[in-house]
C-alpha cells in the first residue's frame, strides 16, 4: 500500500492544530481533524488520527493534555500549552510596560507569544497596559546592544561604545567629544523602565545605562577585569543606595519619619533596616545608606514636613541649602 503524502509531518501539524484551533470552548471533532490535516496538505483517515491522538498524549514528559468533550458538540481540544494563558499576559503585560521596546517591536513580540496559545485565546493578549508616564523608545538598536552585553559577560570579555546623552535637537550625542569607553562588563540590572550596565572600570563598578550606548563593539581578546571587586559586590545594595540611579558619596543617613510613611520606607529600602519608633508616638527613624545625591534630596523633599534628613550633620545641612536655594528660585 503506497505511502500518503505528509505523514512525516502528521504528528507535528497535528499538533499544530490543536494548539492553535482548539481550547475547551472550541473542540474539534476527529473529522474536522482530518479536513484540517487536508487543508495542510497532509491526508489522513480517522482511525489514523485516533491513533496519533493517543501517541500524543502519552508522549513522556509532555506539558499538555489533549481532552475529549463527549456529546453533541463535542471533540477534542488541548488543555495546556508550552505557557499557561496566566502566564502569556504576564508576559505582555510586561512587554507592553517596558520603555525600551519599541511599539513596532512590542507588536511583534506580543504577536510571536499568541503563537502558544490557541487563536481564540490569542485576543486576550490584546491588552494595552496603560503604564503612567511610560514612552516608548523610537530605537531597536537597544536589543542587539542588549545581546551584545549578555554575549560579552558570557565569553568574560571586555566591551568598547560611546556613551551619549540627549542633546537639544532630540538626538543622542556622544559624550566627551565622541571618546570610546573600554569596560569590562558583569551584570544587567533592570531599574525603572531601563536597563543598566555593572561595569568594571577605573578600577571600580561603575553603572551605564543601556540605552546611552552606542557602538557596542565585544573585543574577543581581551579578559575581563574585577572579578575580585564583582565578588564582594551585592548588586541589590548598590541599587537601593541610589535614587534615580545618580552616583554620590555614601553615607548612613537617618531620616525621621511619620508613622504613615512606614510602608513607603519599607516599599524603598526593603525589611531589613530597623524601624525605630521615637519617643513621641508619632515618629520613627531609619539608617541607610544611602549615595548621596540631588535625586536623593528631591525623594525626600516628596514626603513634605513628613519626612527630614536628620543626620548625619553634612547632609542635612546639604539638604537645607537645597531646600534654600529651590526657595530663591522661587521667589
Amino acid at each position: 500500500m503506497p505511502r500518503k503524502e505528509g505523514q512525516k509531518q502528521k504528528l507535528l501539524v497535528l499538533l499544530e492544530i490543536l494548539i492553535r484551533e482548539t481550547d475547551e470552548k472550541h473542540p474539534l471533532s476527529v473529522p474536522q481533524l482530518v479536513e484540517k490535516l487536508n487543508e495542510r496538505g497532509i491526508e489522513a483517515e480517522r482511525k489514523s488520527v485516533y491513533g496519533d491522538l493517543n501517541t500524543l498524549n502519552n508522549l513522556p514528559g509532555t506539558p499538555f493534555e489533549i481532552v475529549q468533550l463527549r456529546g453533541r458538540g463535542g471533540g477534542y481540544y488541548m488543555t495546556e500549552t508550552l505557557f499557561e494563558l496566566a502566564e502569556l499576559k504576564l508576559l505582555v503585560d510586561a512587554v507592553y510596560a517596558s520603555k525600551f521596546i519599541t511599539a513596532r517591536k512590542s507588536k511583534t513580540l506580543i504577536d510571536k507569544l499568541g503563537q502558544f496559545t490557541s487563536r481564540y485565546r490569542q485576543a486576550e493578549l490584546d491588552r494595552k497596559v496603560l503604564v503612567s508616564g511610560r514612552i516608548k523608545s523610537t530605537d531597536e538598536k537597544i536589543l542587539y546592544t542588549v545581546d551584545a552585553l549578555h554575549a560579552a559577560i558570557t565569553a568574560g570579555q571586555q566591551v568598547q561604545f560611546k556613551y551619549c546623552d540627549w542633546n537639544l535637537q532630540k538626538k543622542m550625542a556622544p559624550r566627551h567629544g565622541g571618546r570610546i569607553y573600554q569596560v569590562s562588563p558583569w551584570v544587567l540590572v533592570w531599574e525603572n523602565g531601563n536597563y543598566y550596565l555593572i561595569a568594571y572600570t577605573e578600577g571600580r563598578l561603575k553603572h551605564y545605562r543601556v540605552d546611552k550606548m552606542q557602538g557596542v563593539r565585544q573585543l574577543p581578546d581581551t579578559v575581563r577585569e574585577g572579578a575580585e571587586e564583582y565578588a564582594a559586590f551585592d548588586v541589590n545594595t548598590y541599587m537601593q543606595q541610589m535614587f534615580g540611579m545618580f552616583n554620590g558619596p555614601l553615607k548612613k543617613v537617618t531620616l525621621q519619619c511619620e508613622n504613615r510613611f512606614a510602608g513607603a520606607m519599607i516599599d524603598r529600602f526593603g525589611t531589613g533596616p530597623i524601624l525605630s519608633p521615637c519617643g513621641d508616638g508619632e515618629h520613627f527613624t531609619i539608617t541607610v545608606p544611602i549615595q548621596v545625591s540631588p535625586q536623593f534630596f528631591g525623594w525626600v523633599a516628596g514626603f513634605g514636613p513628613g519626612v527630614a534628613v536628620a543626620g548625619p550633620p553634612e547632609v542635612r545641612a546639604e539638604m537645607k541649602r537645597t531646600l534654600d536655594s529651590l526657595q530663591d528660585l522661587y521667589r
